[in-house]
């Protein structure tokens, strides 16, 4: 089989096909400098999430980079009946690059298109130096050959607890924390448990674009598809897999049946016939990032139902600032990372059973808690996203002026 040749990345959306004049699997391109001569203006970034799935932290940072550097955010493959490479200009100087592989190719073969798409993306794009920005370890088994000027590692999550983890991908992890000249880490105990693994990590946890979500604490319209359930709603809004708490919602629905209880999100990786389902209990499917703001301003109380496994043992939930910058109280399951910037200062109610949850929810409507919204604001202030990308570019740049002295 022949892979296309790449179309220039000049239209605002292209899908790359089959073409006659296509090159074979296996084309070399210039190696590049291990050092280069100026600071790097490209980024190449891997990732495991879609563009169009969560806005969560790849989407924030890429798009906050893509204002000092030219992105290219590769997503892992779709597969389908053809050989081709869709291909998104989400910006300027932001660009997604989808492949799309056929059902039935070997394992070899699934690699080598794919090494052959960056391959061709490097040559297309005239792109020298570059840096390369990791978050699946797995996107080594098909870009190991490259020489970006940097490498950046930044592990937002513990990848290897999550459900249907491939069982290399510990190995490939120690390969990439081995060429990374930095690294980043989703939260506070991600940290602890990389930090003797690499001589360069740096925790940054979960930030907020503040303005975004406090538009929610003016009284926004309610969206169509929440207008028709009572009050007092009890909301969670993100991925519903294997680190949601299913029985912890079951009985808390049992419990307080005048309670109605809002899920927000995409199902994956579970059944949704093992989810608690009952008069009280709302599943309202994936919403778009822009519109979060007005079902949070139509909540009472925002809830982080996390069960404690190994899938959740690391986690640092981007929705605890962004529920907090709406104005709503928030009551946890004792996940570490939420406990330790949250709980202690009290900003976040923190309960491990279903009858202190319920107690904390109670609390919640009747308004005892939180009861320091300023200093809650405060903290918030500093933990922008704006601000995340900046401190994270100053490591990228204090690394690459080594690297170049050298």
């Amino acid at each position: 089989m022949k892979f296309p040749d790449y179309l220039g990345f000049t239209s605002t959306e292209a899908i790359v096909q089959n073409d006659s004049a296509s090159r074979q699997l296996g084309i070399s391109i210039p190696a590049t400098s291990k050092i280069a001569k100026e600071q790097p203006q490209t980024l190449i970034c891997f990732c495991h999430l879609r563009w169009n799935f969560v806005y969560q932290r790849p989407q924030h940072l890429m798009t906050r980079a893509s204002e000092t550097y030219r992105v290219y955010y590769v997503e892992e493959p779709i597969w389908g009946d053809e050989l081709r490479a869709h291909v998104c200009r989400q910006s300027d100087n932001l660009t997604i690059v989808v492949p799309h592989l056929p059902h039935g190719i070997s394992h070899e073969e699934f690699l080598q298109y794919q090494r052959q798409l960056v391959d061709e993306l490097i040559e297309s794009e005239k792109i020298t130096d570059f840096i390369a920005w990791y978050y699946t370890p797995m996107a080594l088994l098909f870009t190991d050959h490259l020489k970006p000027a940097l490498t950046v590692y930044d592990c937002m999550d513990e990848l290897s607890a999550f459900l249907g983890a491939p069982r290399e991908l510990i190995d490939k992890e120690k390969e990439l924390m081995s060429q990374a000249a930095v690294m980043f880490t989703g939260g506070y105990s991600l940290y602890e448990a990389k930090r003797n693994k690499h001589s360069s990590v740096f925790a940054f946890p979960s930030s907020i674009d503040y303005n975004h979500f406090a538009a929610a604490r003016a009284k926004l319209p309610d969206p169509d598809d929440q207008q028709s359930i009572d009050h007092p709603r009890i909301g969670f809004s993100g991925v519903i897999d294997e680190r949601f708490d299913r029985e912890l919602i079951a009985e808390l629905a049992q419990r307080r049946p005048d309670w109605q209880f809002i899920m927000l999100g995409p199902i994956v990786k579970i059944d949704p016939a093992s989810l608690p389902h009952g008069p009280n209990v709302h599943y309202l499917g994936m919403k778009d990032y822009k519109q979060l703001p007005r079902y949070f301003s139509n909540w009472d109380v925002a809830i982080l139902p996390f069960a404690l496994n190994e899938s959740t043992r690391f986690i640092s939930p981007t929705k605890t600032p962004e529920y907090l910058s709406a104005g709503l109280p928030v009551v946890s399951t004792p996940i570490r990372d939420v406990v330790r910037t949250y709980g202690s200062a009290d900003y976040v109610q923190v309960a491990d059973n279903a009858h202190a949850f319920e107690q904390a929810i109670g609390r919640a409507l009747a308004g005892q808690h939180p009861t320091d919204w300023q200093a809650i604001d405060t903290l918030l202030a500093e933990s922008s996203w704006n601000k995340t990308w900046s401190d994270m570019n100053k490591h990228i740049r204090a690394h690459a002026e080594i690297m170049f002295e050298q």
